[in-house]
């Protein structure tokens, strides 16, 4: 039986990944533990095989005041748990990095495709913390010690917070929403899962670019999320005209609206 730990006790992945290979396997033990306060440091780290590491600042105000803050959850507390896990003969770490790492928001009528040789390029905290992490972590790995990598998109499903669940929110209290034929790689949490129990099964190390095997269309996402609540809603395809003109001025709607995916 593998012993894995997720660092994140109350993430929104760490605990669908906890239910999913409690579910689905028998070979698997799963311990969360939370790093708000000091108490992990006192984890026996030599009883597992596989460290997941999940806890990271997300989803908060990219200001000056928290630039701190990024750097010292999202690298050197990552760096610390791995350098933990590394002492102790776990045999896997697993990061959770991100897509924003390529420093890519999308563009309104433009592809913006990310390829294996796209160069790394943050222009968030949250991407620039991750990355850091990713090129400490790297350094760390060795044949006994696996450094495994994840860049996902956009992660999503029932009950999940962050951005999609801003898109459910609007899917259930607006009649109308704009058209836009957009294309965004976005990965299913339990299709992550799938990702994940393979890599621990297989005990590989390396960087993952994972995502669904369609890409998404914004507008259409939002009236499928509708529908599954019972709820009625009309594509405007004019409010998507106008969308695409003022995007030039505001490029929160190229967040939104924009093209922007992995290669298949």
């Amino acid at each position: 039986m593998k012993r894995i730990l997720i660092t994140g006790k109350n993430s929104y992945v760490g605990t669908s990944l906890e239910n999913w290979l409690v579910k689905n396997y028998k070979i698997y033990s799963v311990h969360l533990i939370s790093l708000r306060n000091d108490l992990w440091r006192k984890t026996d780290f030599s009883q597992y095989d596989v460290v997941i590491h999940l806890a990271a600042v997300v989803h908060m105000k990219e200001n000056s005041e928290m630039e701190t803050m990024y750097f010292k959850v999202n690298r050197d507390l990552a760096v610390e748990v791995a350098n933990r896990a590394k002492i102790a003969g776990v045999k896997q770490f697993i990061f959770m990095s991100t897509m924003a790492v390529y420093g890519e928001e999308g563009k309104i009528g433009e592809e913006i495709i990310i390829t294996r040789e796209t160069k790394t390029n943050p222009k968030t905290f949250y991407g620039k913390s991750k990355l850091e992490a990713e090129y400490e972590l790297q350094k760390m790995a060795y044949e006994n010690f696996k450094v495994v990598i994840l860049r996902p998109p956009m992660i999503y499903g029932r009950n999940c917070p962050g951005n999609y669940s801003k898109l459910e929110k609007m899917a259930l209290k607006i009649p109308i929403f704009p058209f836009i034929d957009n294309k965004r790689s976005m990965l299913h949490v339990e299709k992550l899962n799938i990702l994940i129990e393979e890599i621990i099964k297989n005990e590989v190390g390396g960087i993952f670019l994972p995502q669904d095997d369609e890409y998404v269309t914004t507008s259409l996402l939002v009236k499928k999320i509708a529908e599954q609540n019972g709820k009625k809603i009309y594509l405007s395809h004019f409010m998507g005209c106008v969308i695409k003109i003022v995007a030039k001025r505001n490029n929160l709607f190229n967040k939104v609206f924009g093209n922007l995916v992995y290669e298949k």
